[in-house]
């Protein structure tokens, strides 16, 4: 592995951060939040016409850059700074890639280049709150129990005349509310012979009705998106499984959240080294005191370490890629083929690290900020929100690293 950035890699990641820069400040950030889509259009439209971020990753063929996981993990790890509200992450790190690695050759076609012009956002709807066990990061389900059972809960999808209807509910999908086009996981089949698939529905569909959530974190908008016999397409071929592609999906996500995770922390510990070096106690700087350096110090130490395994992730995700790729995409969604073990954790270890990075780089940014630190008006609440919500959406951190380990077979007795 060739840790040094490339002089492209280098220039995406200097590009978006002197955009990110003057266009995400914290006032435009809370103006932003607090519209009915949770994001500024406009940054959204400049980030995709100016930078080609939505299609970072795809290929050329389909208007994207052509580059690979590692640098999307970059360009996450940027507006993970600013905790810029983008539909970034749901379009471009969980829905492209599904669209890409299943969808028929019209599907893709049509949908892919519109995605990596900006033009149309996109958003996964993975039952209940079972988004980490859907994309293999706390546990593999080979089966789907995680959309639901049956007739017990999830999403049911039927045939009818000239396709698929959808019937259910989905309560937590990231932009959700506003996406123009919803990836939703559904079971078909009956209750017997109950299985999961993925559908395309229209944001304008008949019978869908989407509601903007309250979340913790509201830089992370979610929807709530209610199925009431709405038509769907389905996604690719009825006989290819496609819970192995979510699962590959994962170690890519879990890179970019992470890099995302990791530019948060190094922005919040930034702003509290600045801090105390001008806040005065005593007659001097607040961090001149013993106390105060070794506190910063063990925080720095923990974001660079969950930034180099966000590095690894990232660099490991683009490597499996470009494996089952070269072996036979169609190969691979059907027998669910992976990366060896080490590779294949390597995701859902560098997230839990980068999340308890984030977590304690924001808990010592509000208590080091004193009075103002833990006010509203100040933002280091919202990062602290970004560590809980993470953890809360794709976690726990202690549950990201149990599997991991099973999945390294870390605690298994050696043969004789």
């Amino acid at each position: 592995m060739d840790a040094r950035f490339t002089d492209e890699q280098d220039e995406i990641r200097r590009t978006l951060r002197e955009l990110l820069g003057k266009r995400c400040r914290p006032e435009e950030l809370r103006a932003a939040v607090d519209t009915p889509a949770g994001h500024d259009p406009a940054l959204w439209t400049t980030l995709a016409e100016q930078l080609g971020l939505p299609g970072l990753a795809l290929p050329e063929t389909y208007g994207g850059v052509g580059c690979t996981a590692t640098e999307l993990a970059l360009a996450c790890e940027e507006t993970g700074r600013t905790l810029a509200p983008t539909p970034l992450f749901a379009t471009a790190v969980l829905t492209a890639p599904l669209l890409l690695a299943l969808g028929t050759d019209a599907q893709r076609a049509g949908l892919l280049p519109r995605i990596a012009s900006g033009a149309l956002t996109a958003a996964l709807a993975v039952p209940g709150t079972a988004l980490a066990s859907a994309l293999a990061l706390t546990g593999h389900d080979r089966h789907g129990a995680w959309a639901g059972g049956g007739r017990a809960g999830g999403v049911q999808a039927r045939r009818a005349e000239g396709g698929w209807q959808l019937y259910g509910q989905v309560d937590q999908v990231l932009d959700g509310h506003s996406a123009r086009l919803l990836l939703v996981a559904a079971h078909t089949g009956g209750f017997a012979r109950s299985r999961v698939l993925l559908f395309l529905v229209r944001g304008d569909a008949t019978g869908l009705t989407r509601v903007r959530q309250t979340a913790l974190d509201a830089t992370r908008p979610q929807g709530r998106i209610q199925l009431r016999h709405v038509p769907a397409e389905l996604l690719g071929d009825e006989t290819v499984d496609p819970l192995p592609v979510l699962a590959r999906l994962g170690d890519a996500a879990a890179a970019c959240l992470a890099a995302e995770a990791v530019g948060a922390a190094g922005r919040v510990l930034e702003r509290t080294v600045e801090y105390v070096g001008q806040r005065e106690q005593f007659g001097r700087p607040v961090g001149s005191f013993q106390a105060v350096k070794h506190r910063l110090a063990d925080a720095y130490v923990q974001v660079q370490a969950a930034r180099s395994a966000a590095y690894y992730a990232a660099w490991a995700a683009a490597a499996e890629a470009t494996a089952t790729a070269a072996v036979s995409p169609s190969a691979t969604a059907t027998t669910g083929a992976r990366a060896p073990a080490r590779e294949e954790t390597a995701g859902g270890l560098a997230l839990a690290q980068a999340l308890e990075a984030l977590r304690r780089a924001a808990a010592e940014g509000i208590q080091l900020h004193g009075g103002i630190g833990f006010t509203w008006e100040h933002e280091a609440h919202l990062y602290f929100k970004r560590a809980a919500g993470d953890e809360l959406l794709f976690g726990p951190v202690h549950r990201l690293r149990a599997h991991a380990a099973d999945a390294a077979h870390v605690f298994e007795e050696a043969g004789p």
